[in-house]
């Protein structure tokens, strides 16, 4: 199993802060091409400011984008990946969490930040490595030299 430092290794992280606007936040978002960022104060992880906060915490509730800030809003209870955590124990984290989006910490520093759909392809492409292992197995090894090995062993 690999460790999710492999995954955030190349990702820049986009944060925002707490003092931000929503309508801020959001543009920010959209122009990065993100679901969600981390909110970040004094380079400590605060919170998390999602797609989802702004449908059920701004727009649901008729608020203002551009008058709410994102730390009256943004998600605060935080469930965080240890870098050195495998993508299967964070893919359980999420599950058991019920969130899409994940920060990935050392100690208390934030290092990036990984989306479910990242950690379902990081989960693929090494079943697909498995894969083409087995195919090459199975595919060089002489005919009966496997029956071979199970009667004289």
């Amino acid at each position: 199993m690999r460790p999710i430092s492999e995954l955030i290794q190349n990702h820049p992280t986009y944060t925002v802060q707490r003092d931000k606007t929503v309508a801020d936040a959001v543009r920010y978002m959209a122009e990065k091409n993100v679901g969600a960022v981390p909110v970040v104060e004094d380079n400590r992880l605060v919170g998390i400011f999602s797609e989802r906060d702004v449908i059920t915490r701004v727009i649901a509730k008729g608020l203002d984008p551009s008058k709410v800030s994102v730390g009256e809003v943004m998600t605060t209870r935080i469930v965080v990946a240890d870098v050195n955590e495998s993508h299967d124990s964070c893919l359980q984290k999420m599950k058991t969490a019920h969130c899409r989006h994940l920060p990935v910490v050392s100690g208390e520093r934030l290092l990036g930040m990984v989306s479910l759909r990242d950690l379902l392809m990081m989960d693929l492409d090494e079943k697909e490595r498995n894969l083409e292992y087995l195919e090459s197995y199975i595919y060089t090894i002489p005919p009966g030299t496997a029956k071979k090995y199970t009667t004289n062993h």
